[in-house]
């Protein structure tokens, strides 16, 4: 199986995260995306994130219309930080894997956990981020089987989404309805998160 694995910390899962997927699914003839919501990121160590169940529900109502996304909870799952590594080896060892990054992550492959293990399992296609030269990122991973992504230039933070939830303002159209639903029902941004 062709497979995109397309994982973050999804503080909330918004229409850049959806589109990349789309992006990856379509010009990569991968057959399925599958989300993988962080459960305990490394990279986030020190920084405030979203309970995991919230972030998986989220994730879950982001994909579920959408026949060829699916949503898994192996990190959410999983005690103690996450690192793709472990992820990939949850997935059928004869699935052909496409990691989904943004440019900012992937230039940071080399530090990962089990680098190298990551670089031989997968292909990565990088989602090109405004103001963000290619040149940089390529020479970081030079020796990694990768593509960039023909995406517009789209940008959306978690971020920036987190803030604008705490202020009140609206995230309707910057993330999915039923997402949106979500975060105004439980008040996800609301308590200072």
């Amino acid at each position: 199986m062709q497979r995109g694995i397309l994982g973050g910390t999804f503080d909330p899962p918004h229409l850049a995260h959806m589109f990349a997927g789309e992006a990856a699914y379509r010009d990569l003839g991968l057959d399925i995306v599958t989300y993988v919501p962080n459960g305990h990121p490394w990279q986030k160590a020190g920084r405030r994130v979203s309970p995991a169940h919230q972030r998986w529900e989220m994730t879950k109502l982001a994909v579920e219309d959408v026949p060829y996304f699916e949503a898994s909870d192996v990190e959410v799952n999983r005690p103690g930080w996450t690192y793709t590594i472990d992820t990939l080896e949850m997935f059928p060892s004869d699935d052909e894997i496409t990691l989904i990054l943004g440019a900012d992550a992937a230039r940071g492959l080399p530090s990962w956990q089990r680098a190298e293990a990551v670089r031989k399992r997968v292909r990565v296609a990088i989602v090109p981020r405004p103001g963000d030269p290619r040149s940089d990122v390529d020479s970081l991973i030079e020796g990694w089987n990768y593509v960039w992504l023909d995406t517009p230039d789209v940008y959306l933070s978690g971020t920036m989404l987190r803030k604008r939830g705490r202020d009140g303002r609206s995230l309707r159209f910057l993330v999915r309805e039923k997402v949106w639903a979500y975060i105004r029902e439980h008040e996800v941004y609301r308590d200072g998160s």
